[in-house]
């Protein structure tokens, strides 16, 4: 079994079933909300793939981003999010493929989605995000910056995201997060790429 077909929906599903959730901090990242409550209207169509127990997602709708969406693999998340949020329209967390989701968004929200993928989808994650994109659209939030490549959580570095940002995307900014949570405080940039 190849890492890309490992890292399916059973698989995350159990990591979600057995608590095996490092990467869950529990509550909606301030870093990546108040970025968008500074940057983007309510009206912004919003997408954050991986989106897990989807605690973003939460605070946007509640704060009035109505057309804000989440897609994951697993289901199990799921179940505890609409569970949480039951007002939330199901349709708008979606249980399927990103790289076989087919809608055009204004903002892409990228929250340990990157690091989770097979290293070598990378550059299918960047031409996917390109097309998710409407002209001019965002993708911004947090990636890794150290070198780990046994993972999930996969690691990276700056050179390496400039590289292969840079044709699809205007660098807007990359640089050390210096609002990262305690555990992952020095280990992390806050990047915002503006669609070419």
């Amino acid at each position: 079994m190849t890492l890309e077909t490992k890292l399916n929906q059973a698989y995350w599903d159990s990591r979600y079933i057995d608590q095996q959730t490092g990467w869950d901090i529990g509550y909606a990242n301030p870093v990546l909300v108040d970025f968008i409550f500074a940057h983007f209207t309510k009206d912004a169509k919003i997408l954050i793939p991986g989106l897990g127990n989807g605690y973003e997602l939460e605070l946007l709708w509640k704060k009035g981003y109505k057309k804000s969406y989440g897609i994951d693999l697993a289901r199990t998340p799921r179940e505890a999010f609409l569970a949480r949020n039951p007002d939330f329209p199901g349709k708008q967390y979606l249980i399927e493929d990103f790289f076989l989701h087919n809608a055009k968004y204004d903002v892409i929200v990228e929250q340990t989605f990157f690091c989770a993928l097979d290293p070598k989808l990378r550059e299918n994650y960047v031409r996917k995000m390109a097309i998710s994109l409407n002209p001019g659209g965002s993708l911004f939030g947090l990636l890794f910056d150290f070198e780990k490549k046994d993972g999930p959580p996969f690691g990276g570095s700056f050179e390496e995201y400039l590289n292969l940002f840079s044709a699809d995307f205007e660098i807007v900014t990359m640089e050390k997060c210096m609002q990262s949570i305690a555990p992952r405080q020095g280990n992390e940039l806050f990047f915002h790429l503006r669609k070419k």
